[in-house]
């Protein structure tokens, strides 16, 4: 009997800890909930005189930006957007295999103390501020590559996305989706090797039974079982290149072109780096108008981030 009143008093315990924790993780989803929604709230508030302003002084501010040329808010925010996706998807298409080689290489090739020693020197890259790729690729990278882009304009010129005049010093779209590719690397590749790493053993080690050799059973039992994963990665990887400011701010010559000649300077300029650069000098109109680019950045953010969760959930069905 006297055994009773402790398991109450212990149900009770792990009752009210139950509702605290229930509370705690309720609260969390509903704060960032709240940030998301302050955020936007923000960004359309700001960027609303930029839409009911006076259309002279809005014409004039976009003149203003663009040096001339653009006079509409949607001849102005284009190219920033062609740019903005073109960069980013060059990035992601330069370091995607990549990150998903070293990833099978750290969790299926290497030996254990190399995967190890591997997989730190990765987690401390993924850590790396952006201002450091952008001093790396500014300093190392734009006077060294110029001779390895002028080599592929010889022999590949007939493509227009390599062809001619390369830009010396390298401050081209092909050198800053380089930069992009090297700092989202450590990203992809970390969430990509937890992913795979994880794998079901019996899966593996069923394939290898019946024959498989270690690449077929990677095709058959561990790549399947990631792909879900993999995506996340990717778009997680996507969605930091597309907001980059500092490394494309410092390596490349801005343009206002809608081009895919990734070797020539001056034809793409991203919308995070513009609102950098045109910021300190802008007046009240343009400001607003700066901050609606903002806003179509996040929209753009928000409908990758949204086709991803839609992507992986077909691929884990």
């Amino acid at each position: 009997m006297s055994d009773k009143p402790d398991e109450t008093a212990t149900l009770n315990k792990a009752k009210r800890v139950d509702r605290i924790f229930k509370a705690c993780a309720t609260g969390a989803g509903v704060l960032i909930l709240l940030a998301l929604a302050a955020v936007t709230l923000f960004l359309i508030l700001r960027a609303f005189p930029a839409f009911t302003g006076d259309p002279d002084s809005r014409t004039q501010a976009i003149l203003s930006l663009s040096g001339g040329r653009a006079s509409s808010f949607l001849g102005y925010v284009g190219p920033l957007v062609f740019g903005t996706i073109l960069i980013a998807g060059l990035a992601l298409l330069l370091a995607f295999p990549v990150s998903l080689g070293i990833a099978l290489f750290i969790g299926y090739y290497a030996p254990t103390r190399l995967s190890t020693l591997l997989s730190t020197v990765i987690d401390l890259l993924a850590a790396v501020p952006s201002v450091i790729y952008g001093l790396w690729g500014a300093l190392v990278l734009v006077p060294n590559i110029t001779g390895f882009w002028r080599w592929l304009s010889v022999h590949l010129g007939w493509i227009p996305l390599f062809s001619g005049p390369v830009a010396a010093p390298a401050r081209s779209v092909a050198t800053v989706a380089l930069v992009l590719a090297v700092m989202i690397l450590p990203i992809i590749t970390s969430v990509t090797r937890d992913i795979l790493i994880q794998a079901p053993r019996l899966q593996q080690e069923a394939a290898l039974a019946l024959g498989a050799t270690k690449w077929e059973m990677i095709r058959l039992a561990v790549l399947p079982f990631g792909r879900s994963g993999i995506i996340s990665a990717s778009m997680l990887g996507l969605g930091r290149a597309l907001g980059e400011t500092m490394a494309v701010l410092m390596i490349l010559s801005p343009g206002f072109s809608y081009s895919l000649r990734l070797l020539q300077a001056s034809k793409s300029q991203t919308i995070a780096a513009n609102i950098a650069a045109q910021f300190p000098e802008a007046d009240s109109q343009g400001v607003a108008l700066l901050v609606a680019t903002g806003l179509v950045l996040f929209i753009i953010t928000f409908i990758v981030n949204y086709l991803a969760r839609r992507i992986t959930a077909k691929a884990g069905a």
